[in-house]
């Protein structure tokens, strides 16, 4: 198995996407779960560009890290002064880091138009700058820029600047397609040529403008490149870059080679999931591998084949990277997967039980009705528990009211009243609340409170609101969906109806009941 080095851009390039912002806590911390899960690379910032980035190499060469090693990154000396005159170059070396990216022009027309210097000048300031940094005893990567569309603008001279950086003592020469423009079978016969001309090995950095940094990374990998650039979950300038939570698994799982230790890679999922929540991204659910949908199944013939063969329906493992197999409930399911769900909450049924057959015409009849249990697990379960009759409700609301009164000169906050009876007692209770759903969990809250102390341990997550029939305008059904915590668990509860307080009401409830009917499982 050829081995190919993992350089992770996530705390430099990553950080350069928008809505992105990182601390020096951050940055450290998405530098030890890189760490853990053992990337060969990881490059950490521009010392250079901000005291940011300095304050962060002054800690994070103080950490000793187990599996990866620290990359600074900068530009090549500036055009008409000497490497040790060049203060960008001076804050690379006092990072303390051992490794260094550093990137400079490959294109005739970004020497000309951009940096505005002669062809042979920037050929002086690459072969220079990584001689200086090599001669500090620095293992240095040179990052062609804009490459491979420089070589299809002049492919002798673009050489010639690789060339130059391999001269000078750089450790790898990475090909950069800077303007994500480029197809996978020209990144192929570009990068073959490359392997050919140079003794050095080959990287790639591949940027997702045309969404084929992932297909480009590979064909490089394909054609001889022996180190992969990229990001987790993609981050990065404009679309993002390769993404490296996909593109590790699909060359070690699917293709063969040797990128991170096997017992690392079941760490993919909590790796990537925890470096979008320290990035504040939502990751989507469609993430190839680590995604909560990469691994979900809906239609009924899909979970009948997954649970006869994986291989049906599934091309590797879930386990593999971490990730876990989701079963949907819908409209569209089936037995299979009402009896996957089944086996949870009533494992003495069978799939040919009449309760079965009711529960699947329940759902259907509860979907045409606007409710959606695949994103709603807790009420599905309270669902068909209260159909078997599994458990008695631990209460009743009898009678609600919500009392809201605004105008331009006052900004009044919403109230709400509300008669709970539990068993043969009744409370009301009433609060006041920033809107109306506020308002009545509030209030629901405190009448039950004296009942249920564990309810305390709640709170709302997150509140959606899906109008189902656009066309019948302020008559049409809504569908809520809350998800609710307890600081342990979370889950998801719906309601719905033509009145969106009703239908918010109905997914509070599920959502307090649920965490009751957890409490004595």
């Amino acid at each position: 198995m050829r081995k190919i080095e993992v350089f992770d851009s996530s705390l430099r390039d990553g950080a350069q996407g928008c809505g992105i912002s990182y601390s020096v806590a951050d940055k450290l911390n998405i530098l030890k779960a890189l760490d853990e899960f053992g990337v060969d690379y990881i490059e950490a910032g521009n010392p250079s560009s901000n005291q940011k980035d300095v304050e962060f190499f002054q800690k994070a060469t103080e950490y000793k890290m187990k599996n990866s090693k620290l990359v600074a990154f900068g530009a090549t000396k500036r055009k008409g002064i000497k490497p040790e005159e060049d203060s960008n170059l001076n804050a690379l070396v006092a990072s303390g880091a051992d490794y260094i990216s550093i990137f400079g022009k490959s294109s005739k027309l970004h020497v000309e138009e951009i940096i505005k210097t002669t062809l042979q000048e920037n050929l002086d300031m690459i072969f220079d700058t990584v001689s200086y940094l090599v001669g500090l005893g620095k293992t240095v990567f040179y990052d062609a820029e804009h490459f491979f569309d420089g070589y299809k603008l002049s492919a002798e001279y673009a050489l010639d600047t690789l060339k130059a950086a391999a001269r000078a003592g750089a450790s790898r020469i990475v090909l950069c397609d800077t303007n994500g423009g480029c197809f996978p079978d020209e990144i192929y016969e570009i990068t073959k040529k490359c392997a050919e001309e140079l003794d050095v090995p080959i990287g790639i950095h591949c940027h997702n403008d045309m969404e084929c940094a992932v297909a480009n990374s590979i064909s490089a990998v394909k054609a001889g490149a022996m180190q992969v650039q990229g990001t987790f979950i993609g981050t990065g300038e404009r679309c993002g870059n390769t993404n490296l939570s996909a593109i590790i698994p699909s060359l070690q799982l699917k293709l063969g080679y040797d990128c991170i230790d096997p017992k690392k890679m079941p760490l993919l999922t909590l790796t990537a999931r925890h470096i979008a929540e320290i990035s504040n991204i939502v990751l989507p659910d469609s993430h190839a591998y680590v995604g909560r949908n990469a691994f979900t199944h809906k239609a009924g013939m899909h979970v009948d084949g997954v649970k006869k063969n994986s291989k049906s329906f599934e091309h590797i493992e879930p386990c593999a990277v971490g990730n876990e197999r989701n079963i949907l409930v819908s409209e569209v399911a089936g037995r299979a997967v009402i009896m996957d769900k089944l086996n949870k909450i009533a494992p003495e049924l069978t799939k040919d039980r009449p309760e079965v057959g009711q529960i699947i015409e329940l759902i259907k009849q509860q979907e045409y009705l606007g409710y959606q249990y695949e994103a709603a697990e807790a009420s599905f379960e309270l669902l068909v528990m209260r159909f078997l009759k599994k458990y008695k409700p631990f209460f009743h609301i009898e009678y609600y009211k919500i009392i809201g009164e605004k105008s331009e000169e006052t900004n009044m906050l919403d109230s709400a009243i509300v008669k709970v009876k539990v068993g043969d007692k009744t409370e009301i209770s009433a609060d006041e609340g920033k809107g109306p759903v506020n308002a009545i969990d509030k209030a629901i809250r405190q009448a039950l409170s004296s009942f249920y102390s564990q309810l305390d341990e709640v709170h709302l997550v997150d509140y959606k609101v899906r109008v189902m029939d656009s066309g019948a305008a302020t008559a049409a059904t809504v569908r809520v969906l809350i998800e609710t915590t307890d600081g342990t668990d979370v889950w998801t509860t719906v309601g719905a109806s033509t009145d969106i307080i009703e239908a918010s009401v109905e997914a509070l409830v599920d959502s307090l009941e649920y965490k009751l009917v957890k409490n004595i499982k």
